[in-house]
């Protein structure tokens, strides 16, 4: 029983995963969530923490975001966090919001578990070093700077917190598009 419970959570966390990143010109910033099961998923069990610009600590995050008490994925849907100050044409995509998006510089990770117990799902960025004004992905320099990535269809589940081969060096290896 207890590894068919194991499994079970397994399962959980390989659904939800990070699907679209945006970083545009000011607060038009936004990270979506995608659930690739098909049930509901409860996000009060989840986090998505992350360090601002060079962390303090390389590999450990600096804050710990949490979603609303009410936060749910449906099933084959988003869940979109917006900063709170995004073009009103962007506001109506919004299922929750955080005024500390990033920069392009920023780490994020979606977890699950607790502040002080939790487990990697995916990553955008890291929280190891500041890389300068973006990531570079899919061979695109400062990709997470002034960009939008879209994951590609053929990603079905989050990247456990290896960035660097999520981000790829080419678009071809890489899991996203620019």
């Amino acid at each position: 029983k207890i590894l068919i419970f194991i499994f079970s959570i397994n399962l959980l966390f390989n659904q939800v995963f990070f699907s679209e990143y945006a970083e545009g010109s000011s607060n038009n910033k936004y990270l979506e969530i995608y659930n690739a099961g098909d049930s509901v998923i409860d996000l009060t069990g989840y986090a998505f923490p992350s360090t601002a610009n060079d962390p303090d600590v390389p590999g450990e995050y600096e804050y710990w975001n949490t979603f609303a008490d009410d936060a749910v994925v449906e099933a084959g849907d988003v869940y979109v966090i917006c900063h709170g100050g995004a073009a009103e044409a962007i506001q109506p995509q919004c299922d929750g919001f955080h005024n500390y998006l990033s920069n392009g510089d920023d780490g994020y990770c979606l977890v699950s578990g607790t502040e002080d117990a939790f487990t990697i799902v995916d990553c955008i960025g890291d929280w190891v070093e500041d890389p300068g004004s973006g990531w570079d992905v899919a061979g695109v320099s400062d990709g997470t700077k002034e960009h939008t990535l879209v994951r590609k269809e053929s990603v079905a589940s989050g990247n456990e917190g290896d960035w660097a081969s999520s981000a790829g060096t080419n678009a071809d290896d890489s899991e996203w598009e620019v």
